[in-house]
């Protein structure tokens, strides 16, 4: 496997006071985004949409 990422943090969110982070992750592959979010010690992943239900997708 090769050393390439293939996700890239286009948009992060740090709240130390809660202990919370919010990301946004783009698959270089595909081009769909996700939202990363943490509290503590859960956490959750799932793609963004737009108004139609339809995948963000970055080009």
């Amino acid at each position: 496997m090769d050393n390439k990422k293939r996700f890239e943090t286009v948009y992060k969110e740090d709240n130390s006071l809660i202990k919370g982070l919010k990301m946004v992750l783009v698959d270089k592959e595909t081009g769909v985004n996700y939202l990363f979010v943490q509290s503590g010690y859960a956490g959750g992943l799932t793609p963004l949409v737009d108004a139609d239900g339809k995948p963000v997708i970055t080009r």
